[in-house]
């Protein structure tokens, strides 16, 4: 296939190449639950070690950091109440250029989100993801990032805690309906640029489902795993969503001892054992549980 630059006139930003990357993602900018209960998840992630470190200049909403792991907790309710089961309600791509990568994803077949930005807040380009969750596209995130327009510094916190034994964003993992594993994977080719792993090529301790992984560099490379209910499990199209985070730590041992004397809890049973390959937090406030996987990059 011959690659295709796309130009924009009057523009220093790097051009975005179609081929392998059509959309210039760079990896995972932040995971953003939605609660009516932010305290709560507050302090699950501060037992995983984020460090509560910005307020939104103008809603109920808290930036989480560990080394370059951003989570946001947003408890800003629009419209319909939230629920007290924290959800995953979005995840922002790092990209070269926000307008061209939003731009490539309509053209390629996906819904936009319409924005409706307030004094001060930067206007952050979204399409629809799975359920009720959104996808952004974010290209502010080196010397000046999104946050430093939208947030405001918690006064003496440190602003970039350092990440709990070299934990990074691996991936996320994704709740899907009986049969739909050709459909999702599809939805991530054909917008993103994803491609599945072979059937045989594994991460962690949980086989099951397919794994995607993403066009990134490998230094910011990340990972969605779809994972269809259980054959005995009737098909709950509400049930689809984006489930859990995956941690990356070059030693899970070590991760798992330095987590567990903060207070987390690991799975233990005849089918999901804590080993050098990865392991899986016991759930918090109903819905809330990390993966932590093996990878070299930590």
């Amino acid at each position: 296939m011959t690659a295709a630059t796309l130009i924009t006139p009057g523009t220093d930003r790097e051009h975005i190449v179609e081929g392998d990357n059509p959309l210039g993602l760079e990896g995972i900018e932040f995971i953003e639950y939605a609660t009516a209960k932010p305290q709560a998840l507050g302090q699950v992630l501060e037992t995983m070690g984020f460090k509560p470190v910005a307020r939104h200049r103008s809603r109920e909403v808290l930036l989480y950091r560990q080394g370059g792991i951003n989570v946001i907790v947003n408890a800003h309710a629009k419209g319909s109440p939230l629920s007290d089961k924290p959800v995953i309600s979005a995840m922002a791509l790092r990209v070269r250029d926000a307008a061209t990568a939003y731009r490539r994803a309509l053209e390629r077949g996906a819904w936009g989100v319409p924005t409706h930005v307030e004094v001060m807040e930067l206007n952050i380009p979204a399409i629809h993801g799975v359920g009720t969750s959104r996808i952004y596209f974010v290209d502010r995130h080196k010397q000046f990032s999104i946050y430093d327009v939208d947030f405001t510094p918690i006064p003496g916190v440190d602003q970039h805690p350092p990440a709990t034994a070299g934990l990074h964003f691996f991936g996320i993992v994704q709740y899907i309906g009986n049969d739909r594993s050709e459909d999702w994977t599809e939805f991530y080719r054909e917008l993103l640029g994803f491609s599945p792993l072979p059937a045989e090529q594994r991460f962690g301790i949980l086989p099951k489902g397919r794994i995607l992984c993403s066009p990134c560099p490998p230094a910011s490379r990340f990972y969605i795993q779809l994972i269809e209910p259980e054959a005995s499990v009737l098909d709950v199209e509400d049930d689809e969503g984006l489930h859990r985070i995956g941690l990356g730590s070059a030693d899970v041992l070590a991760t798992v001892a330095e987590l567990s004397r903060r207070g987390v809890e690991f799975v233990s049973s005849p089918s999901v054992q804590t080993s050098e390959r990865g392991a899986l937090s016991k759930t918090w406030l109903g819905s809330v549980s990390f993966e932590i996987v093996h990878d070299q990059r930590g």
